[in-house]
């Protein structure tokens, strides 16, 4: 790919849980559930991807929330509690849909929209979820587009599900920049041809094997403020 630092994307991509939304909120809820240990909830969301990449190479497609279900369950059991699926999916429907923008978020949005960008969230979550996620947040306005995995039945970091997107908004995977908290997405992302920029939110990291992001900020003003000198 040829060196197009500095130029302006044609599309911003967002990764939409944790690099917009706090999961703060969701920790207790999801701790609550696993008998108030609230440091389970990093195990509960790595195995929730992890399971989400099992389904997709294996040929096979299930909501995200079904399996963020089935994760809670599996966690729950190896420290000897027992949740129903049904539990299991109110707890994470409750949890994954009332989540806060991080305090900086809507500024930074508003920044990146004046400055002319198109803004489209993309998420492993359901369209229905992505949806009720935006509207509970007071994020809805910002983005040109919400677009789901859900269509594709196959989870970033999948290439193709990355392609998908860059063809559904129309433009090339170089004029688009993925903006994501998690090193696997920005990884993915940058593998299937697209830019990235990361969001350093507390307990994220880049993977030291994959390629450098052009932008790594700790915060989504700070990636904006960088964005919008770009020409």
């Amino acid at each position: 790919m040829k060196n197009n630092r500095n130029i302006k994307p044609k599309v911003l991509f967002f990764d939409v849980n944790e690099t917009l939304l706090d999961l703060t909120k969701m920790k207790k809820q999801v701790g609550d559930a696993l008998g108030g240990k609230d440091e389970l909830l990093p195990l509960w969301f790595t195995t929730m991807l992890q399971y989400s990449l099992v389904t997709s190479a294996s040929g096979d497609y299930k909501p995200f929330g079904q399996i963020g279900a089935a994760a809670l369950q599996m966690v729950a059991a190896n420290n000897g509690i027992t949740i129903s699926e049904e539990n299991a999916r109110e707890v994470i429907v409750n949890a994954m849909q009332n989540l806060p923008p991080h305090p900086e978020v809507k500024e930074a949005l508003l920044q990146l929209k004046q400055a002319g960008y198109k803004l489209v969230a993309f998420t492993n979550s359901s369209t229905e979820g992505l949806k009720n996620q935006f509207e509970n947040a007071d994020l809805t306005d910002f983005f040109d587009e919400q677009l789901s995995v859900e269509e594709t039945e196959k989870f970033k970091p999948f290439t193709e599900t990355y392609l998908w997107g860059a063809s559904k908004m129309d433009v090339n995977p170089e004029e688009c920049m993925l903006i994501a908290a998690h090193g696997w997405d920005v990884y993915g992302a940058m593998s299937a041809g697209l830019r990235a920029a990361f969001v350093a939110r507390p307990g994220q990291q880049l993977f030291p094997l994959a390629p450098k992001t052009e932008i790594i900020e700790n915060d989504l003003k700070k990636v904006a403020d960088i964005l919008v000198t770009y020409q």
